[in-house]
């Protein structure tokens, strides 16, 4: 059996198969400002009291701080149920995005199903955790039960191999499979990252990888926990290896597909507007004008990308026809890029710092573009009007790019600064 169908089985209380209906407990439900109140509303006509108030995380990481009447009405309707309901995991005064505070806080281990209100529930899969976004009505019953119902996916298995170049990241990889097999490719089914790569790969670069396997169209991401992730896990949870419920795919396990990915001579790859699959290599569009560049999200909003965007700014100015936005993915990730002098770099060079967030991602806070103008991002969707007028563009690149053509003032391949 490979890692989804062994923890689905342990759940269900039997060996399942793919295209099974099964239901089975979950351990963590997760949601957001944006996703909790309509789940509150629904929740509301079903009960007065949530299955267990300590396996239910809530942040606050779409518009915050609030930024309309509507947005800090949410998250009045959020507070009240927090209090009401004695939810503890409550992360709402600015600590970051959901999907990175959720593994900073020890909430996500090897072994576990966790679902959440919001598509990019797909990463805690680099954690080794069966883990996948549901709607608000779903995730309401989640929390009066317990329990939710899957269709076991069926796996594709994609093995991976060569070694990163020095102007290439993880995002390139994702985004190269994505472009090869399509938005639909992996459609409700488990995308198995394997192969030399993934397994010397870090925690940030496979969190990177398993976020975006939604955008393929598939149910979870997931990679076998590597030493590193083991170490991660163990810090944030307080726990030894031994107590982990770390799970493996068996030698022979069962695969509707193989695919092979060899990244040996990869370019930095560009997902241009408007559709993440459409993904060309950087030199068939380097020169292409833009307006605004932003690193950040659950993406891309990690310390190594802040490092890899602090390294190409140093001593450089961006283009004065350029905005540059920097949005840490958590607040533990913007005090160590404070300590590590790379917010002093992002701000001699022109950035706008913001707090973390996910607010100009999709064009709700901060950043939103106007029409006609053009936005690189370190993101991980560029549908139209995704970030602001329907008229407006984005391309999707890793934080190294993005640096780079802040300074050029066009999109450019930072092996050519």
């Amino acid at each position: 059996m490979n890692i989804t169908e062994k923890i689905l089985s342990a759940k269900a209380g039997h060996e399942v198969t793919p295209g099974e209906i099964i239901e089975i407990p979950v351990d963590l439900a997760m949601s957001h400002d944006g996703t909790s109140p309509p789940a509150i509303k629904t929740f509301e006509k079903i009960t007065d009291k949530v299955w267990d108030p300590e396996k239910i995380a809530i942040i606050f990481d779409h518009n915050v701080p609030a930024n309309t009447i509507g947005s800090a009405e949410f998250q009045k309707v959020c507070r009240d149920f927090i209090n009401k309901q004695n939810i503890t995991k409550n992360y709402i005064h600015g600590e970051g995005i959901c999907h990175q505070v959720v593994p900073e806080m020890g909430l996500v281990e090897p072994g576990k199903v966790i679902v959440g209100a919001d598509s990019h529930t797909c990463t805690y899969g680099a954690f080794g955790a069966f883990s996948t976004g549901m709607g608000a009505t779903d995730l309401a019953m989640v929390w009066a039960t317990g329990k939710t119902w899957f269709m076991v996916p069926s796996a594709i298995k994609m093995n991976v191999t060569g070694e990163l170049n020095e102007y290439i990241a993880p995002k390139d990889i994702i985004l190269n499979i994505i472009g090869s097999i399509g938005i639909a490719g992996a459609t409700y089914k488990t995308a198995e990252f394997t192969g030399e790569t993934i397994e010397n790969m870090g925690v940030e670069g496979r969190a990177t990888m398993c976020n975006m396997a939604i955008e393929m169209g598939a149910k979870n991401g997931i990679m076998e926990p590597n030493r590193e992730v083991i170490d991660y896990i163990c810090k944030r949870t307080g726990k030894r290896e031994s107590e982990l419920n770390i799970v493996r795919s068996d030698d022979d396990a069962v695969y509707e597909k193989e695919l092979n990915f060899d990244i040996a001579d990869l370019e930095p790859q560009i997902a241009c507007p408007n559709d993440v699959d459409n993904v060309e290599g950087i030199s068939k569009i380097e020169g292409t004008s833009i307006d605004q560049c932003l690193i950040g999200s659950c993406t891309n909003g990690r310390l190594s990308d802040l490092k890899d965007a602090a390294e190409i700014l140093e001593n450089n100015k961006i283009d004065d026809s350029i905005r540059l936005l920097i949005l840490p993915a958590s607040r533990e990730i913007y005090q160590q890029a404070i300590h590590l002098g790379y917010i002093d770099t992002f701000i001699d060079a022109g950035a706008i710092i913001c707090n973390p967030g996910c607010g100009p991602c999709l064009g709700g806070h901060m950043g939103v573009l106007s029409e006609g103008e053009s936005c690189i991002s370190t993101t991980n969707r560029n549908f139209k009007g995704r970030m602001g007028d329907p008229k407006s563009s984005v391309y999707l690149s890793n934080s190294k790019v993005v640096a780079a053509s802040a300074i050029t003032g066009v999109i450019t391949n930072p092996k050519d600064l």
